[in-house]
């Protein structure tokens, strides 16, 4: 499984592995990425197996979250058909793969 496309300044994309970059899913990026999906955080938190709780918290920046339910909520969003993009100079982003054609 793939961990994260990385695009560098010229626009080529590199396949990253697990060890080769830790990615911070940040509050700001798990809100965008419910919206690409246009799930509420219960239906996030039912794809992911945590508490819509901890997800409210977390994106209300009440406090972090630990490596496994990031992991968790990442794999949720994955199977959803999200992708991670690390953009160079820009940091992390989210999209969806085109689906037409």
């Amino acid at each position: 499984m793939t961990y994260m496309v990385y695009i560098d300044q010229y626009g080529q994309l590199e396949i990253m592995g697990q060890g080769a970059r830790e990615t911070i899913l940040t509050p700001p990026l798990c809100r965008a990425a419910r919206g690409l999906l246009d799930w509420t955080q219960t239906d996030l938190a039912e794809r992911a197996a945590v508490s819509r709780s901890t997800i409210r918290d977390y994106e209300g920046r009440h406090h972090d979250i630990h490596r496994a339910t990031e992991a968790q909520l990442r794999l949720a969003f994955e199977e959803g058909g999200v992708k991670f993009v690390e953009i160079e100079g820009a940091g992390t982003g989210l999209c969806l793969p085109d689906t037409a054609g």
